[in-house]
């Protein structure tokens, strides 16, 4: 029989990054982040009214997306450490309730989820807008970060764990000292992934009168029925969001793959 050929196919919600043996200086990550950024200083000089205006009334709603998908990154990274834990765990109920957790999680849709947190569960427990944002995010993106430390702990060979076995340690020691600092290296990308899908995601907190970049657009669009200019300019920022962090994803993981 003929051999097959086994392809890897790597998607990421990242966007293109001119790779290590890209050489032209005109690559797609740079025609669209400086494209961005030339847009984003001559709209408000050509036209300062409205474009001028805009900037002026978003910064602080730049702040606050930061300060939502920060505090949601954080949270659903160590959610999803454990939930990968418990998907490898040879305990039967903790690997149910992992997976269950997962597959309903993933089944859900974002914003199904931050409906479901702020409004159904409110009339339960009464929780802060932007904290129903966090729990919704950090519950959204815990499940998948779950899957992402699963399989970069199964990436690690099996021979390292029985090595540590045989030397004397429990389990435990062994995946806290060998095992999880090996993972982080190979999990990093990833999570930068997740880290700019989330920042993109983070516009969905808008519907919670949460006052991110999107939700003072909204304002100033409402206000002066500019809305044209208006998303032009929210649109062109969260590229250039998108593009920045994508970059620092890629020099990371050429640095991870350097020093291997």
């Amino acid at each position: 029989m003929a051999e097959i050929k086994k392809t890897k196919i790597d998607i990421s919600d990242g966007a293109l990054i001119p790779g290590k043996g890209d050489k032209p200086v005109f690559t797609a990550w740079r025609i669209s982040f400086f494209g961005a950024l030339a847009l984003l200083i001559l709209l408000p000089v050509i036209s300062p009214d409205p474009y001028w205006r805009v900037i002026k009334f978003v910064p602080d709603g730049i702040l606050r997306t930061f300060q939502v998908t920060t505090m949601a990154i954080i949270l659903s990274l160590f959610v999803g450490l454990f939930t990968g834990l418990g998907r490898i765990s040879r305990n039967v109920f903790i690997n149910r309730i992992a997976t269950i957790y997962v597959e309903i999680i993933r089944g859900i849709p974002l914003l199904v989820q931050l409906f479901y947190i702020y409004y159904a569960l409110g009339k339960i427990v009464r929780v802060p807008r932007i904290t129903a944002a966090v729990i919704a995010m950090t519950v959204c993106y815990g499940a998948y970060m779950g899957e992402i430390f699963r399989a970069g702990i199964q990436s690690i060979p099996k021979g390292q764990m029985e090595a540590a076995l045989a030397l004397g340690m429990s389990r435990a020691q062994a995946m806290t000292r060998i095992i999880l600092p090996q993972t982080i290296k190979v999990v990093l990308p990833p999570v930068g992934n997740e880290f700019i899908a989330l920042l993109k995601d983070s516009s969905l907190v808008s519907i919670l009168a949460v006052s991110d970049l999107l939700r003072r657009g909204r304002e100033f669009a409402s206000k002066t029925f500019y809305y044209f200019e208006t998303y032009t300019i929210i649109a062109i920022i969260y590229l250039i969001m998108t593009l920045f962090f994508s970059r620092l994803v890629a020099l990371m993981e050429e640095r991870l793959n350097r020093n291997e």
